[in-house]
């Protein structure tokens, strides 16, 4: 049962600018009426609960779905039963902290009996973000051979279907699917990399539940309550989308017009229809809003490419999308393990300015703003010519080695060198660096991707060092280092690791303005 409503309301019963304009603007939604609505008295289960699923392991595990108000509804699971009553057409149950094993067969009775099979306990981890989340297996790098090797019953699949909503939707129209050659071609690379790396460590069950869209902005991936409370984003995100929408109209309108004319004269429209806009909560509303309460260990993210242009903005909208869902899980600060951007575009023969190296700090920051947010740096995978580097194999293994670390406190080395501190002595600039481990190293060669400047703020590539388990930089230009900044470009070139073979971020010790920064905040 899905179900379709208006906008909440914003407190004191008046609806935003958006949500009354949301509600004209009657975006095509799916609308499934309620079981009670056509006489059917069976109980029903969420789309989350069928055979091959994943339930999660140490925590209460909730069981819902649908019956006719007073029906007694009772689930079974490992010779254990927790029964309930629905009201208003709903029910849910919570079945105690489980352990890790299977498969098992879930039962549930109402005035009829479902039952589930090939049921395991172990890890479920959220997959989520944009294109380089969704780019399918199938078509990452050299991928024949996992594909070919990838049938393990320890490792299950679930795919939330894409879908746009104006309103939270509670229902989701898939099914779990055992990990096979046949099944993971289509799922998503970096999901499955990082759940074969995460099993074979934790040698327990691991669920994985995809649900990206390419292209889609944070925003899109937020409730209407938060954005609504922050008056930064009322007014930036969704009081500009209605006039955003109106333009897209008109630009499609004229498209359409000119499109018919030169269909009249035999010809062909060479350039491409307007795409549609993002409206602010939409895929929150119908991508993850259905998977709640859904017990899980964490989510894994791999988004930003879409905010480049607002990276100031994504400092705070960032760190408030993770809040958000903790919020809303209920589960308390569950683990959230992003991919920091990978390098993209034309390599700059100068220091330059960058969106995308702000947006990477705006990245970094929600690992020092938030508890348990990891960061998997893949500074050594991307591609200047395609914003789809397929190399993914890199990007699942470092982030299930941050779930390691952060979610299960393992004793590992989960982080690349991080700045911690400058301290300019003698014409040099000292760095010291967090999760140093064993030591620094230097990949292919000298260290590459160092600038440095003084007092005029003018940045020069640097000559940099490894000194001990700090980088030493310098420039004959610069008689007195002010500020150093590694990696700081669209597409970077950068080869600082640590010994245990993970990559530094990129970084800046400075607080100079950045592109992206509102003018009234550089003044």
């Amino acid at each position: 049962m899905t179900s379709i409503g208006f906008w909440p309301r914003q407190a004191g019963g008046k609806m935003s600018r958006f949500t009354s304009w949301s509600n004209r603007l009657g975006l095509t939604v799916l609308t499934v009426l309620s079981l009670a609505l056509n006489g059917r008295a069976d109980v029903k289960l969420h789309g989350l609960f069928s055979d091959h699923m994943v339930l999660q392991q140490g925590k209460p595990v909730p069981v819902w779905g649908w019956a006719d108000d007073g029906e007694a509804v009772t689930v079974e699971f490992r010779g254990k039963k927790v029964s309930t009553i629905a009201k208003n057409g709903r029910w849910l149950v919570r079945l105690a902290s489980l352990k890790a094993g299977g498969p098992d067969t879930m039962r549930v009775a109402g005035n009829n009996t479902i039952e589930l099979r090939d049921v395991l306990v172990g890890e479920v981890w959220i997959c989520s973000g944009q294109s380089n989340m969704e780019l399918p297996l199938s078509r990452s790098f050299e991928s024949q051979k996992d594909i070919e090797n990838s049938a393990n019953p320890m490792i299950r699949l679930f795919t939330v279907p894409k879908l746009k909503a104006k309103a939270p939707v509670n229902d989701v129209k898939a099914s779990w699917l055992e990990c096979t050659p046949q099944n993971v071609p289509g799922f998503s690379a970096v999901g499955y990399y990082f759940g074969r790396a995460l099993q074979q460590a934790r040698k327990v069950p691991v669920g994985l539940i995809h649900t990206s869209w390419g292209g889609s902005p944070a925003e899109v991936w937020m409730s209407e309550k938060v954005l609504a409370a922050n008056p930064e984003y009322q007014r930036d995100i969704l009081d500009t989308f209605p006039a955003a929408w109106r333009n897209n109209q008109r630009q499609v309108e004229i498209y359409q017009k000119e499109k018919a004319e030169l269909e009249q004269q035999g010809k062909k429209m060479e350039r491409r229809a307007p795409g549609t806009p993002w409206c602010p909560t939409e895929l929150y509303n119908g991508m993850i809003a259905p998977l709640i309460p859904y017990a899980i260990a964490g989510a894994i993210w791999y988004q930003g490419e879409s905010n480049a242009g607002r990276a100031w903005q994504y400092r705070t909208l960032f760190a408030d999308m993770i809040r958000n869902w903790r919020q809303d899980w209920g589960q308390g600060d569950f683990a959230f393990l992003l991919v920091q951007l990978a390098p993209y575009m034309k390599i700059q023969e100068q220091p330059n300015e960058s969106a995308w190296a702000e947006l990477r700090e705006a990245q970094l920051l929600s690992t020092t703003v938030l508890p348990k947010v990891g960061l998997a740096v893949i500074t050594d995978v991307g591609d200047p010519k395609d914003i789809h580097p397929t190399k993914k194999v890199p990007v699942g293994e470092r982030l299930a080695l941050a779930a390691r670390g952060i979610a299960y406190g393992e004793k590992v080395e989960y982080s690349g060198p991080v700045f911690q501190k400058l301290q300019a002595k003698g014409g040099k600039a000292i760095l010291s660096f967090n999760h140093v481990g064993r030591g620094l190293e230097a990949r292919d060669g000298e260290l590459q991707g160092f600038a440095v400047c003084g007092e005029d703020k003018k940045f020069v590539w640097a000559k940099a060092e490894i000194v001990g388990k700090t980088v030493v930089v310098s420039s004959p230009e610069v008689a007195k280092p002010v500020a150093v900044r590694y990696g700081w470009a669209d597409c970077p070139v950068v080869n600082l690791w640590n010994q245990a073979g993970l990559p530094a971020t990129p970084f800046r010790t400075d607080a100079f303005p950045l592109t992206t920064q509102p003018k009234k905040q550089k003044d």
